[in-house]
């Protein structure tokens, strides 16, 4: 991976009671939260608020073969994407492992891909390198940036009003927005969120309308901590050089909040993808652990997770939790309990019972060597 690019400072980190997360983190460039991330939080699931997440990496592409050329190129299906659809996509090597994860809408004869900014002058190499004869531009669009909305009363008349939108597309839906731009509707971090991909000249103008309409400041902190509550990963966070799809629940079609389909034509790392998923299981899972709030300090990315003084994972976000605490995401061996006392960074962690996926489900390529073999 090149370098990453330098860090783009917000405009609107100027705000009042602005924080800025710090230089060393993924948010560097917007704001942490604005005087009270539990608040924040708490906004964001059951009113109204908005995040800055100006700091994504946001390139277009345009041309005629531009949803046809991706399709073959990447782990979505989305040669027929509609106009005014949106999908999250993977970009694996030939093992199957995740180089690159990003959110992509097709809207008015142009697709824009949104990513983290520590991986997007990458990815944007990459599809450059692949274009070959292609009718396909993929390009910078630093004019462009993220805003992201939370909670249930962005469904407000109020809200709505200063959106421009007389009602919020589906899942995934996407609708264009007056000064350019559009509103996408996703399904994570909480159950109600939406993205404002917009000119980012107008980003004063849009965070000026629309907490004039009663959404609340809210800083990165509180978008993480819903997004690990969710068990979404973060690409480069909550995987590392090894992660597959499946470890990390980016396995679904583009109606099913996933990012790998498992029914269209070849691509690169699919091989992996079929034999985990007709006859195999992955190796480790992410889950959602609790840690010990009496704990001096928390742990850090990355920091070993041991059972017996044994690593058995790793682990990825740590946040405060507006009703859970401290928890995180971390990925551990598949074969580890649920139940197992374990440690991370020298503080006290237990597994969510309710975040370790199952396994029952009789997979199709198991069923049919069993039917070969007489079971």
């Amino acid at each position: 991976m090149s370098e990453s690019p330098s860090i783009t400072t917000s405009p609107l980190l100027t705000l009042p009671g602005a924080v800025p997360a710090p230089d060393d983190s993924l948010d560097a460039g917007v704001a942490w939260h604005y005087g009270d991330p539990l608040r924040e939080q708490r906004s964001a699931e059951t009113t109204a608020a908005i995040v800055d997440r100006s700091n994504r990496y946001v390139l277009s592409i345009a041309g005629a073969e531009r949803l046809s050329w991706l399709h073959t190129i990447s782990s979505q299906h989305v040669a027929n994407l509609p106009d005014g659809a949106s999908a999250e996509n993977l970009s694996l090597d030939l093992n199957g492992r995740i180089e690159h994860h990003f959110v992509l809408t097709d809207l008015d004869e142009v697709t824009w891909i949104d990513t983290e900014p520590k991986y997007g002058p990458d990815l944007l190499g990459f599809l450059q390198k692949m274009v070959f004869w292609a009718k396909a531009e993929p390009k910078p669009a630093p004019d462009m940036a993220v805003l992201t909305l939370l909670g249930p009363d962005i469904r407000r008349p109020r809200i709505l009003e200063a959106l421009g939108v007389g009602e919020l597309p589906g899942v995934y839906g996407a609708v264009a927005v007056a000064g350019g731009g559009f509103l996408r509707t996703m399904p994570w971090p909480g159950e109600h969120a939406w993205d404002l991909v917009v000119p980012r000249d107008r980003l004063g103008h849009w965070w000026a309308a629309l907490t004039g309409a009663g959404a609340a400041p809210a800083g990165s902190w509180a978008f993480e901590a819903l997004r690990v509550a969710a068990l979404r990963p973060r690409i480069g966070l909550d995987t590392d050089e090894r992660t597959i799809p499946h470890e990390v629940r980016w396995i679904g079609g583009v109606t099913e909040h996933g990012a790998v389909h498992l029914d269209k034509g070849c691509y690169r790392g699919q091989e992996t993808v079929a034999r985990v998923h007709n006859l195999g299981k992955p190796p480790r899972h992410l889950v959602l652990l609790h840690l010990d709030g009496s704990a001096d300090t928390l742990p850090q990315p990355g920091d070993a997770v041991t059972a017996d003084g044994r690593a058995v994972g790793t682990v990825g976000t740590v946040v405060d939790h507006h009703e859970l605490g401290p928890i995180a995401l971390a990925l551990v061996k598949r074969t580890v309990p649920a139940e197992t006392p374990l440690v991370v960074g020298g503080t006290a962690a237990a597994i969510d019972a309710d975040s370790v996926p199952s396994y029952d489900a009789v997979q199709a390529g198991r069923a049919a060597v069993d039917r070969l073999r007489g079971r």
